[in-house]
Parts: C-alpha cells; structure tokens; sequence
C-alpha cells in the first residue's frame, strides 16, 4: 500500500496561484503513476491531472489545462500541483491518487484506475 500526504492547501484570492505537494512513501516511486483530483462542495470527485511514471508525458482536464501544471520529482517521492490563475470554481478538496497498475508512459484519468488516495487538501479561491 502507498501512503500518500498532501499539502499545500489554503485560501487565496481569485487570480493567485498555489502549488499542491503530495508526498509518497511505502512503494518505489518510479512504479507509480500519480494523479489529482478534485471535489467541490456538494459534487462528485473529478479528475484533474495526471502524470506518468517517466514524467514525461501529462494529461489535464479541460477546465484546467492552460493553468494548472503537474510535476513530479522522483529523487523525493513527490509529486506537484503548481495553479495558477485561480477561480472560485476551482474551490474544492484537492486529493493525490497513484497506482502501480501503470506503464512507464501511461496517464490514468479514471477514479478506478487509483488504488492509493491521500486525505485531502482543502483549496478555497475567493472572489
């Protein structure tokens, strides 16, 4: 099982950024592609961005791509979440995922694909 702790969190006026970390202990980094995610206030998790194992490829939801950065450093077991422009909307819980169920180049954009969450990180954007 992969331990995941995320940080990073807090609230910020609309237009500012924050960067998210999530770090991981408990199986080989590099065996894990990690993700994150999201879940507004009364709604459903959803997917935000994904990275793969290599780091090398990446994949975002529309409604962050353009914004939001993920990154990973293996040398320290985490992975990154830098945001940027943010918006009220993008007020939510923000959680980690990995799953060793992963090629070196793949990205996983389903909940289903995760096998690992971290407890969550609260991210509020005022207007």
């Amino acid at each position: 099982q992969v331990q995941l702790v995320e940080s990073g969190g807090g609230l910020v006026q609309a237009g500012g950024s924050l960067r998210l970390s999530c770090a991981a202990s408990g199986r080989t980094f590099t065996n894990l592609a990690m993700g994150w995610f999201r879940q507004p206030p009364g709604k459903e998790r959803e997917f935000v961005a994904a990275i793969s194992r290599s780091g090398g490829n990446t994949y975002y939801a529309d409604s962050v791509r353009g914004r939001f950065t993920i990154s990973r450093d293996n040398a320290k077991n985490t992975v990154y979440l830098q945001m940027s422009s943010l918006k009220p909307e993008d007020t939510a819980v923000y959680y980690c995922a990995a799953t060793q169920r992963a090629t070196y180049y793949g990205v996983y954009n389903g909940r289903s694909s995760y096998d690992d969450w971290g407890q969550g990180t609260q991210v509020t954007v005022s207007s």
